[in-house]
């Protein structure tokens, strides 16, 4: 018996540089299609801009490598190699517009079947994963939120993303996923540590080691203004960060970029 099944990709997709997305067909794209284009080259600046700037923001709250078993609040978190084997809860503490940013400094990898749920009005458009080197989704694992490599991002088998899926520098791979695009409610207040200790009981840092911080706002703190050549940008819309005061917010194009499809067949 062969079983084949193919991605569903609820916004749009593209490449830039590059001129062919392999696998769209049989992969399903419900919004455009881009390839190297003035769209997808400024989807892949949007990117940079907003990888930076989270990068960038302080305070921040240190965590364990491990994520499962948590229930964290609003607010800036820092990990090294970040990984999450069962269920990670964001409360938004009743605040539709409530910001989670993950900085995180290595790779972010997630086991088989695991889940991350929101619980008191939280938007997955407001949870920014700031991945250092690659993320890869486990089989049949439910995820949520933007997630931002600098390298690559891969979904494995059944993986499902209620979000973004954007790759600066390699490629986005799917196998047999769906992506679907959230509601979003814009957010208006800013990303701060947790005024109240998160269930890990991370230590309190202030670091300003990240990226410098120059340029245009980007929705929070100001963002750096990178020169870094990306060859490869992926998945549904780039993230737009939670404006601060009164600066402007340059605006992100609503354009995701998929570079890589792999389909799986199952013999029986």
């Amino acid at each position: 018996m062969i079983a084949q099944t193919s991605t569903t990709l609820a916004q749009g997709l593209g490449i830039h540089p590059g001129s062919a997305a392999s696998g769209f067909p049989p992969g399903i794209v419900a919004g455009e299609t881009h390839l190297a284009d003035g769209v997808a080259l400024q989807a892949k600046s949007d990117l940079t801009a907003a990888y930076v700037d989270a990068a960038g923001r302080t305070p921040f709250t240190s965590l364990p490598a491990e994520l499962g078993g948590s229930t964290l609040i609003p607010g800036v978190y820092r990990i090294g190699a970040a990984q999450l084997t069962g269920q990670l809860t964001l409360d938004s503490q009743n605040d539709p517009a409530a910001v989670f940013i993950f900085q995180i400094s290595s790779t972010l990898i997630t086991a088989s079947n695991s889940d991350v749920v929101f619980i008191n009005g939280a938007s997955p458009c407001n949870v920014f994963r700031q991945v250092t080197s690659s993320a890869t989704l486990g089989t049949n694992s439910d995820f949520i939120g933007n997630i931002m490599a600098l390298t690559s991002v891969t979904m494995n088998t059944g993986a499902t993303l209620a979000g973004r899926a954007l790759a600066r520098n390699a490629a986005v791979t799917l196998d047999d996923n769906v992506i679907t695009a959230p509601i979003c409610t814009a957010a208006t207040t800013p990303a701060t540590t947790p005024a109240t200790t998160p269930a890990v009981t991370p230590a309190v840092g202030s670091s300003t080691t990240g990226p410098p911080v120059a340029g245009p706002p980007v929705d929070l703190p100001p963002t750096a203004t990178s020169t870094a050549t990306s060859t490869e940008t992926s998945a549904a819309h780039p993230p737009r960060l939670p404006t601060t005061g009164s600066s402007p917010a340059p605006t992100l194009l609503a354009i995701g970029i998929v570079v890589r499809y792999r389909r799986r067949k199952t013999g029986l």
